[in-house]
């Protein structure tokens, strides 16, 4: 990967394990939130229900990468349907969230949970790639480098989001900046429906991808697009 890639990949991990780590804990639980971080809460449990949507709803016997799981909500959700689900995320701190909050019981799947690189070949292959809101912070050269790696290690499909140039998302951003610290979104880079479409089209690593189904989510200040990625 680029260096580019690798420097933001530091920034992020040091946002989430160390700046945002309680903040991001406490939005992905069922406590109280500010009006600004429940619009949030709410896009992304949409955004999940979309993904796991995308997938097969019988997942026994199947592996699948979570790539970026956070505290780990999608990973439950598609053991729960019989995956053997390998959850990534850069973050040590959220990795030790997902753990602790583990159901004891998931049907016919498991989650094995890894803090690491969730590009890292040595995960192995697997049948669905699923990545939630983890390619968001990167330029499209980048961000399409690592859609590139990561077909290469699926057998099936590619799930990801993306966040997607509109002028509501600018405004949002730039509103943002006058709350408190403690209220501020991750600083994400937002891509034209267009430019991401046909840099995919014709990357020539991903020939023989395809985009299948895409699908905004937008409540309130939570603004993200769900592309699907299949083998042609």
């Amino acid at each position: 990967m680029s260096d580019s890639y690798l420097e933001r990949r530091g920034e992020i991990e040091t946002y989430f394990d160390r700046t945002a780590a309680a903040a991001w804990s406490r939005l992905t639980s069922d406590a109280p939130v500010s009006g600004i971080r429940a619009t949030v809460r709410a896009g992304r449990d949409k955004m999940r229900a979309t993904l796991l949507g995308f997938l097969p709803q019988d997942l026994r016997g199947m592996r699948l990468l979570d790539a970026g799981c956070g505290t780990g909500a999608l990973a439950v959700e598609a053991a729960r349907r019989g995956a053997d689900v390998t959850a990534v995320d850069i973050s040590p701190t959220l990795i030790g969230i997902a753990r602790e909050r583990l159901p004891e019981r998931l049907g016919d799947g498991r989650i094995h949970f890894i803090a690491g690189d969730m590009l890292d070949r040595k995960l192995g292959t697997f049948d669905q790639v699923v990545a939630m809101d983890s390619l968001i912070h990167y330029s499209l050269p980048d961000m399409v480098g690592m859609l590139t790696r990561l077909a290469e290690m699926s057998r099936g499909g590619v799930h990801f989001t993306y966040a997607p140039r509109t002028p509501a998302l600018a405004a949002m951003h730039m509103i943002g900046k006058v709350f408190p610290r403690g209220d501020r979104s991750p600083r994400i880079v937002p891509h034209p429906t267009p430019s991401l479409h046909n840099a995919v089209r014709h990357h020539e690593r991903l020939g023989g991808w395809r985009l299948g189904r895409d699908i905004r989510i937008s409540s309130g200040f939570y603004i993200s697009h769900a592309q699907e990625m299949t083998r042609a």
